[in-house]
């Protein structure tokens, strides 16, 4: 969850970690921490565009994931509608098998209805996909980025560059301990330091294929919240993000 060009930091919350947040810019490769910061923001203003809930994620038998999903080595084309407008990704397992495996299962069962994107480091990433505290219509502010599913997915090997567009696994430091969250690449200037020797490993799984005009938008949502403890700046948007729907189609 739960990284680092010239003008960002990586910042950890030492009681949690679960959650990769990636922020940038110091002279050290960031480590991963929880989200945001632990002080509430002022009241969010109306959101705009209006949005309105998805369906809610099913209790049955054949709902979302209870362990960690299996591999998944094929692609698939992942259509996420958001209040701001659509972003398809396409998920190819030959980049990361098990960070695939995962976000196609809880695309496929809706986990991430209504779920909002938490992060937003400007110039850098944009990240959600907390369905434990980061879920309308009941966000928990002051934990949003700290939860996920109970199980973890195993690393995948990085064999491809950070750039544009692409959509990884968040994590923390410490190893295989990514799950539900993700984050979409805002440019390519990302690869100085998410690729760099002795940076987490966080999963590339896919990238955008249509939408990065809709990732801009969201990427520009003014973000409030206290600095950390480092000082660096906030990243919690004041308005909701909200993932409403995603659809799993396949070859």
């Amino acid at each position: 969850m739960t990284l680092v060009p010239s003008q960002f930091r990586a910042r950890r919350l030492a009681t949690v970690g679960l959650v990769a947040l990636l922020v940038a810019g110091c002279t050290a490769i960031p480590t991963v921490a929880p989200t945001p910061s632990p002080t509430t923001p002022p009241t969010l203003p109306p959101t705009t565009p209006p949005y309105t809930l998805g369906p809610t994620i099913s209790p049955s038998p054949n709902g979302c994931p209870t362990a960690t999903p299996a591999a998944f080595t094929g692609t698939a084309t992942v259509t996420m509608t958001t209040n701001f407008g659509n972003i398809v990704i396409k998920v190819d397992g030959s980049l990361g098998a098990n960070a695939a495996g995962s976000f196609v299962a809880l695309a496929r069962c809706g986990y991430y209805n209504n779920v909002v994107f938490h992060r937003v480091v400007k110039g850098y990433i944009i990240q959600s996909g907390d369905g434990t505290y980061a879920r309308e219509p009941n966000l928990t502010l002051d934990k949003m980025g700290m939860g996920g599913p109970d199980w973890k997915v195993q690393d995948d090997k990085v064999t491809t560059t950070y750039k544009r567009g692409t959509v990884s696994l968040a994590r923390t430091s410490a190893v295989n301990s990514g799950n539900s969250q993700f984050f979409i690449v805002l440019n390519d200037s990302a690869q100085t330091s998410l690729g760099a020797a002795t940076a987490n490993n966080y999963a590339i799984f896919g990238s955008v294929t249509t939408g990065m005009d809709v990732v801009d938008r969201i990427a520009s949502v003014p973000v409030g919240g206290e600095p950390d403890s480092q000082g660096n700046p906030a990243t919690m948007p004041l308005q909701p993000i909200v993932i409403t729907s995603t659809i799993v189609t396949t070859p």
